[in-house]
């Protein structure tokens, strides 16, 4: 068993598993979304001298309008939802009352080619009480990850992601002519929501469609050491043309960075901030990282946050020393369902990372030029894990 454990991919439900009967052994393993399915058709209106200093590399819009009655002043955010499990955590977002939420990915476990499968897994999620809460009462937007897509760490390779673009979409009340629906490379997207002044964009990027091949490590007695350090199989892609995001889908986040905007968060699927894991996170491709970084730079200096999914537990991390004229913030809310122990070393976390069932949520102080948020986490009994205002 512990052979097959060193040999086989790491994924962390595959592993929880094997490792549960590790130890046994031992011991004798469709819907529309509220306002936003009419709303998030709507398009920007971007002004001539805007858009004369951009390429335009695509026909989609450089944002979604969102309709809402007011500033948006709370967005919730979560990621890893498994639709067999109980999911209480939907009681603690309803009562705090969002005005948007989230989905970062995984957003069920569907792990199938076949998509009437992930449709079931889908049907089974909208079926849940205090989901079909949430879409009643808030706006709910998504993007997603591995799980979703359709395979454990899957990307460019997956034969089957055109089948699951089409079920995520019908499932999160996706107008018929939306870009995301036939665009050759993903389901990126960007909205907009609020006037002058109180202006926030969420931007979603699509890591899967587009994703070159991860590098695992061969060596078992490297994997091994990499596991008691609470770390992933993966290596960093260095390869000249190894990218997460593509070509197309960089031009297009290059265009979307200089949005008009007072405040913008950027979702990723996967941790953006936080050193080399082993596990899936931008530092497995270190060149799309520094490009990231770089665009931050070379773009108008707007407040921004990010905030992330995937690892099966809640962190916050910081760098100050990015060279922005403000600090560079990632909330990790992960997962809405799943927990994962092992946590991994990360020198950019501020404070304790927290392995329990969570939800993120920003809350926006527009009575501050430029405004400030306070980031936080909660678990299943609304219990605040993580609390942190961050100021531009």
């Amino acid at each position: 068993m512990i052979t097959e454990l060193l040999r086989k991919p790491f994924s962390r439900r595959v592993f929880t598993r094997m490792l549960g009967a590790l130890i046994a052994g031992a011991a004798v393993l469709r819907v529309p979304v509220g306002a936003h399915a009419q709303a998030v058709s709507q398009k920007q209106a971007v002004s001539q001298t805007q858009a004369a200093s951009q390429t335009q590399t695509s026909s989609q819009p450089l944002a979604q309008r969102a309709s809402r009655h007011g500033p948006v002043s709370r967005i919730a955010f979560g990621s890893c939802v498994d639709q067999d499990k109980p999911q209480p955590i939907w009681d603690v977002v309803n009562s705090a009352k969002p005005d948007v939420f989230v989905f970062l990915g995984d957003n069920i476990y569907g792990d199938s080619e076949d998509p009437a499968v992930l449709q079931s897994k889908y049907e089974q999620l909208g079926a849940v009480p205090g989901f079909q809460q949430l879409r009643q009462q808030t706006d709910v937007v998504a993007i997603w990850d591995d799980h979703d897509y359709g395979v454990n760490d899957g990307g460019l390779e997956y034969p089957s992601k055109e089948a699951s673009r089409q079920v995520m979409l019908d499932f999160f009340g996706e107008p018929a002519d939306s870009e995301r629906r036939s665009r050759p490379d993903g389901i990126y997207t960007s909205y907009v929501y609020g006037e002058p002044g109180n202006t926030v964009q969420i931007i979603l990027l699509d890591l899967r469609w587009n994703r070159t091949a991860l590098h695992e490590v061969a060596d078992a007695d490297k994997r091994a050491s990499r596991l008691a350090q609470d770390m992933g199989p993966y290596d960093a892609s260095l390869e000249p043309g190894a990218t997460m995001l593509g070509e197309a889908q960089w031009q297009w986040f290059q265009q979307q960075l200089h949005v008009e905007a007072d405040l913008r968060i950027i979702g990723s699927s996967i941790q953006l901030l936080a050193d080399f894991t082993g596990w899936e996170t931008w530092a497995n491709f270190p060149a799309d990282r520094q490009r990231f970084f770089n665009l931050l730079h070379t773009s108008p200096m707007v407040p921004t946050v990010i905030i992330s999914g995937d690892t099966h537990w809640s962190e916050f991390s910081r760098i100050d020393n990015s060279g922005l004229p403000f600090p560079l913030v990632e909330m990790t809310s992960s997962g809405l369902t799943e927990e994962w122990q092992a946590i991994s070393p990360n020198r950019h976390r501020i404070g304790e990372a927290f392995a329990r069932a969570n939800v993120g949520m920003i809350d926006i102080d527009w009575s501050v030029q430029p405004p400030a948020v306070t980031m936080q986490i909660r678990d299943v009994q609304g219990a605040v894990l993580i609390d942190r205002r961050v100021e531009f």
